[in-house]
């Protein structure tokens, strides 16, 4: 059973005292999957109804969204449960969804969740179907390396292999910049980590929490390594429905976050096997605010 954190047990006493003083209330936010008891149990299908909240998430990032059983993990899980417990709802009155990349903005406009945490960058062209609070962290693409490479930054791949997933660009942005890179296609980022622990490649490129949540994970202790030179911004946002009218009280909710500690807690306790340390020059994020509506 995962730990829970004090900030974590603080919440949920605070968001208990908030539903006994609405004496009952329904009314009490954008809704959920189903029933509360039926919580936690996973994606189920349906629009979102007033009894919780269902929220889209990750299932397969180490770190980040994971899911192993009837357990959710990682940096988004955490956000989602302290945000969600900031508007009132306790933990078990959460619905977890699947939230694929290609699927985040239907999953909203359809109202099949009430909000997706999943390492969800805030782009002009994603604004056109959805809103976004936040962003509550600001991510780099970065290079995971073995823990003795030699491999300091982007120049040092010349000539050396570099993982590229199918259908993910990531590589291909680091091959524009190094011509001289070989890149070596696998299906998923879980074999890249993998073949690159074997010393079959040299380097894996992506968002760096994303890398960290893999190097963290227990068989790859100590072995691997963000390399904590990111080469691009990626603004992870809380995913909305346009018709939402809670956009403007989360961002007070992340900003408080930061303020708090609460930000760097869950930082560390998802990321911190790795040695990872969110890039000073990026987070907190520089503006919180300003993609609503």
């Amino acid at each position: 059973m995962k730990q829970h954190s004090p900030y974590r047990i603080a919440a949920v006493l605070a968001a208990s005292a908030l539903v006994l003083s609405a004496c009952g209330s329904d009314d009490e936010g954008d809704g959920g999957d189903g029933d509360a008891g039926d919580a936690g149990n996973g994606a189920t299908e349906g629009e979102a109804s007033g009894d919780g909240l269902t929220i889209g998430i990750k299932f397969d990032q180490p770190g980040l969204g994971l899911q192993e059983g009837d357990e959710y993990s990682g940096m988004d899980v955490d956000v989602a449960v302290a945000v969600a417990e900031e508007l009132g709802f306790a933990e078990e009155d959460i619905t977890w969804r699947e939230a694929p990349t290609p699927q985040r903005e239907n999953l909203l406009t359809t109202n099949q969740v009430d909000m997706i945490f999943a390492t969800y960058s805030i782009t002009d062209a994603r604004k056109e179907e959805v809103q976004f609070a936040g962003p509550y962290f600001v991510a780099g693409q970065d290079l995971l390396v073995t823990e003795d490479s030699d491999v300091s930054g982007l120049d040092d791949l010349d000539g050396r292999l570099l993982c590229s997933v199918t259908g993910s660009t990531s590589a291909n942005n680091v091959q524009e910049e190094v011509p001289g890179v070989q890149l070596q296609e696998y299906g998923t980022y879980s074999e890249c980590v993998e073949q690159l622990a074997n010393g079959t490649i040299d380097a894996l490129t992506t968002d760096d929490t994303i890398l960290a949540g893999y190097a963290a994970q227990d068989q790859y202790a100590g072995q691997l390594r963000v390399l904590g030179e990111p080469f691009s911004e990626e603004n992870y946002g809380v995913g909305l429905n346009k018709d939402s009218d809670q956009c403007e009280e989360i961002n007070e909710i992340l900003q408080g976050f930061w303020d708090d500690g609460t930000m760097e807690t869950i930082i560390e306790e998802n990321l911190g096997a790795a040695n990872y340390t969110a890039n000073p020059d990026l987070n907190p994020p520089a503006e919180i605010g300003g993609h609503c509506g």
